[in-house]
C-alpha cells in the first residue's frame, strides 16, 4: 500500500513539473512497472535521441531502489549492452547511496546528468571506459553514431545480437584506430575534446 500511495504522489508530480527533459508514466496500468525516457542533452554525444527506460518498482520501495535499463542502447562506460546502468543512487548502502528519501525522479535526474558526465573510473564496458579516458573522440564519433543509429531512428527493430555484435565491432574498429593512432603525434588520442554539459537550451524532437 506504501508503494501505491507514494508512487501515485510521484507521477502526479510529474505531471505537474517533469524534469527538464525527462518523463515517466505508468506501464498498463501496472503500478510496479513504469516506463520513461530522457531526451539526450544539447552537446553530448547524445543530443537529439530519445532514450527510453524500463522502470521496476520492488514492493519494498521506497526502502529498496527501484531497477532501472535502458530499452535504447547507448554507447556509454557506465551502461551495458543489456542497458543495465551502474549508478550508486541505484543500489543499496553500504556500497550505494540509495536513500527512501530519494525517488524516480531524482533518479532519473541523475541517469540524465551521468549520460553528459560519464564515470570511467566505475565502468560496466571497460573497452568503452578506456578509449573515454583515452581517446575522447573517438568515443564521442561512435556514440554519435550510436546515438543516431538506436535513439533517433525508432522504426528500427533492436535485437539482443545487434547490439552486442556493434559493441565488438566498434571496439575491433576504435583499437585499430587507437593503435594507428599511437606512432602520429597528431592523432586523436594526442588531444582531450572535454565533454559539454547539458544547457538549458531545448532540443528540438521531431
Amino acid at each position: 500500500m506504501q508503494r501505491v500511495t507514494r508512487l501515485k504522489k510521484e507521477i502526479e508530480m510529474f505531471s505537474h513539473s517533469p524534469p527538464y527533459g525527462i518523463s515517466c508514466w505508468v506501464k498498463e496500468d501496472m503500478v510496479n512497472q513504469l516506463e520513461a525516457q530522457i531526451i539526450g542533452g544539447d552537446g553530448t554525444p547524445y543530443e537529439g535521441g530519445i532514450f527510453k527506460l524500463d522502470i521496476q518498482v520492488p514492493e519494498r520501495y521506497p526502502f529498496e531502489p527501484p531497477k532501472l535499463r535502458f530499452v535504447t542502447p547507448i554507447y556509454h562506460p557506465n551502461i551495458d549492452t543489456a542497458g543495465r546502468i551502474c549508478l550508486d543512487t541505484l543500489k543499496m548502502p553500504p556500497k550505494g547511496a540509495w536513500k527512501p528519501c530519494l525517488n524516480i525522479s531524482t533518479v532519473l535526474t541523475s541517469i540524465q546528468l551521468l549520460m553528459a558526465e560519464p564515470n570511467p573510473e566505475d565502468p560496466l564496458m571497460t573497452d568503452i571506459s578506456n578509449e573515454f579516458k583515452y581517446n575522447k573522440p573517438l568515443y564521442v564519433e561512435t556514440a554519435k553514431q550510436w546515438t543516431t543509429k538506436y535513439a533517433k531512428d525508432h522504426s528500427k527493430m533492436i535485437s539482443g545480437k545487434s547490439i552486442v555484435k556493434d559493441v565488438e565491432n566498434a571496439s575491433t574498429s576504435n583499437k585499430q584506430k587507437l593503435s594507428s593512432s599511437d606512432s602520429d603525434p597528431t592523432g586523436p588520442n594526442k588531444r582531450q575534446m572535454p565533454m559539454a554539459d547539458v544547457t538549458n537550451k531545448r532540443p528540438k524532437v521531431t
